[in-house]
């Protein structure tokens, strides 16, 4: 009780943050980043590096009402036929901008549903993937698999083609809430897709279950997360509804005079984390867990844990691409994301040119905010020393701003020799305290709740 009104009163339960998948966020993306430096960033990848590869396939059967993702529904193949047409064109043009001897460390389909492709199309795109960019060794190539949009040709197709990490939404088993966020899917259907997924020897999973959706109290999440723990995940992202529906209109079809409080949305991540840890997971920064023998587990254990726009990740790849319409990449250089509009991002292609119409150029003090950000979530913990020498940071600097970040959320985080770090009582704080070292406007709109 003592706590919870601690974190009353320091604004837990009133902010609206960003999630820090990136810094700055997507908001403060501009356009005055186009293709040119997309082009120009890709050939300044080293002949030899390892890079990720991120692909969009923005088509789903049915549009989920809970989901913010840029995403159009569809009832017929051809949309998803002519656009993954769009994907192998692209992939051509990045594979003519690569220096030789480019890998991949990580590939992974999002969308969407990428498991809309048809077996056959699955297995080219994946063919023109490897053609353009090889896979190196130890990489990992994940895919977002719709239980209700799978069969045996389509994992066939996956399986032979690579797969070796599949990654499944559950959201939550309990129908009254399926109903409500417009996701029917049993868990039956799930499970299904589970063994068709292990019996091809893909044996890492992944699994996506949300918290603080309408009507859910500490009985229906347990349910949900004991029944998501009978089919033993790897590694699990454990992530709170945001409803944005300024941002995504299906959600004014969620009753939000139903949504639980931000009290209890807390509760809810804690009844859920608890049934997680007691089930032998490793705790992931804010909203992950994973097995020991996981490779998440085992990055943070190394002090190796990285955040992407997938959320928690061990790729140290200094670059990551984005193909498909509004994708966005990663270079060392900026942030570049392709035009949203799937006709637009189209049209570029065709015309034999990449679609980004946004993105951001770094500054040295972005460089050196987005790693204390990314320490801060991954570790809980920011080191002087690592700041000033890879950023050329001000130690004195770095102390005031220390000092107050401290002043700001009293012992909820602590200066410590090496830096600061986040106790656990102040981890539900966590974004809220990256945000204080956030440097841009934060008036923007489509944060969500800080918890």
């Amino acid at each position: 009780m003592e706590q919870d009104s601690q974190l009353t009163r320091l604004g837990l339960f009133d902010a609206r943050v960003p999630r820090y998948t990136s810094y700055p966020t997507a908001p403060h993306f501009s356009s005055e980043v186009g293709a040119s430096h997309f082009e120009q960033w890709i050939e300044a990848i080293p002949a030899g590096a390892s890079i990720s590869l991120y692909m969009h396939v923005p088509f789903c059967r049915r549009l989920c009402w809970f989901c913010a993702c840029r995403t159009q529904g569809t009832q017929s193949d051809d949309p998803v036929r002519a656009y993954s047409e769009t994907l192998l064109a692209e992939l051509k043009m990045l594979k003519k901008r690569l220096a030789p001897g480019v890998t991949l460390s990580r590939l992974h389909w999002g969308g969407g549903t990428p498991t809309l492709m048809p077996a056959d199309m699955m297995r080219r795109v994946a063919g023109a993937v490897f053609e353009a960019v090889p896979m190196g060794e130890g990489a990992e190539f994940s895919v977002e698999i719709d239980p209700n949009e799978i069969d045996d040709a389509r994992m066939d197709a996956l399986a032979e083609s690579g797969l070796n990490r599949a990654s499944i939404g559950v959201q939550d088993f309990d129908p009254q809430i399926q109903e409500v966020i417009g996701r029917d899917q049993s868990y039956e259907v799930t499970k299904k897709a589970v063994d068709m997924i292990r019996e091809r020897g893909v044996q890492s999973l992944n699994a996506d279950i949300l918290y603080g959706l309408p009507y859910q109290d500490n009985r229906r999440i347990s349910e949900s997360v004991q029944k998501l723990l009978s089919l033993s995940p790897d590694r699990v992202a454990l992530y709170g509804y945001a409803h944005v529906p300024w941002m995504a209109r299906r959600q004014t079809l969620i009753p939000s005079d139903h949504l639980p409080t931000p009290q209890e949305r807390l509760e809810l991540f804690d009844t859920a984390r608890k049934l997680f840890v007691a089930d032998g997971y490793d705790e992931i920064g804010i909203d992950h867990f994973a097995l020991p023998t996981d490779g998440l587990a085992t990055a943070q254990k190394a002090g190796k844990l990285r955040r992407n726009f997938q959320g928690y990740t061990d790729d140290l790849a200094e670059a990551l691409v984005g193909m498909g319409a509004s994708s966005i990449s990663r270079f060392p250089q900026g942030y570049t994301q392709n035009n949203p509009s799937t006709g637009a991002h189209t049209g570029a292609i065709r015309q034999g040119q990449f679609s980004t119409s946004k993105g951001h150029v770094f500054s040295e003090d972005d460089k050196m905010r987005s790693r204390l950000i990314e320490a801060l979530m991954c570790d809980f913990a920011v080191r002087t020393d690592e700041l000033v020498r890879d950023f050329g940071a001000d130690p004195v600097e770095l102390a005031q701003m220390f000092t107050s970040c401290a002043d700001a959320f009293e012992d909820c985080v602590r200066v410590t020799a090496d830096g600061l770090e986040i106790p656990e009582k102040g981890r539900p704080l966590t974004r809220m305290i990256a945000r204080h070292f956030d440097a841009y406007d934060l008036s923007k709109a489509g944060h969500s709740s800080a918890i």
